[in-house]
């Protein structure tokens, strides 16, 4: 399973804290049952988006990687790069442009399908959670379209399911099919890890153990 990092064991701890990490028995929307639940919509406070970019910023300045701007998928990725491209200049910095897109063309005002203007060069894209990948692909398509270019995408957790054509996980088909690299804050094995670290869930632990 390999190692956890410090970065990992951070996040889980503090999403656990804020309630966006839940354990326990859950029935998801697939009809599975599921010993954990991950829900990012619980960190929507000031303190907790704040902390919530800094994991991100420091994510994206640990990895090195060169971007002229963030995007963020509607809806969740844009508040999450909002509080990261925050914290990079509060942090870093560093003044980074940030992009959206809309879910339907807005016919009046400033029109178009994107807020914060054209996309425009090296993007890269912060979403929350990466299951099947469907907002992902969603993301990459609307940055080529624009004639901008995705280099990355940051993730909170990597659920590391089985991705559309079987042999690899969701997040590995995006890194293969678009040639970008994936920075993720915690992934399913970091959690199985810390769940067995941890004597309050010995019940659930084998269960996290059998999920795939």
């Amino acid at each position: 399973m390999g190692q956890q990092t410090k970065t990992a064991q951070s996040f889980l701890e503090f999403a656990l804290d804020q309630g966006a990490l839940q354990i326990g028995r859950f029935r998801l929307k697939s009809g599975r049952d599921s010993p954990y639940f991950f829900n990012t919509s619980a960190l929507y406070t000031g303190a907790a988006l704040h902390r919530t970019g800094m994991f991100y910023a420091q994510a994206i300045r640990a990895s090195g990687i060169s971007m002229d701007g963030l995007f963020g998928p509607a809806y969740k990725g844009i508040s999450l790069a909002c509080a990261t491209a925050i914290c990079l200049s509060e942090g870093y910095g560093i003044n980074t442009r940030v992009f959206f897109n809309r879910k339907e063309t807005k016919p009046h005002g400033e029109g178009g399908r994107f807020l914060g203007g054209l996309p425009f060069g090296r993007l890269l894209i912060l979403d929350d959670v990466v299951t099947a990948g469907t907002s992902a692909h969603e993301a990459v398509e609307s940055i080529e379209e624009s004639g901008a270019y995705p280099v990355g995408l940051v993730i909170a957790f990597d659920r590391q399911e089985q991705g559309r054509h079987g042999g690899r996980t969701a997040v590995e088909e995006i890194a293969n099919e678009y040639r970008i690299k994936v920075i993720r804050l915690a992934k399913f094995d970091d959690l199985k890890l810390w769940i067995a670290g941890k004597p309050e869930y010995a019940e659930l632990a084998e269960q996290f153990e059998n999920l795939t």
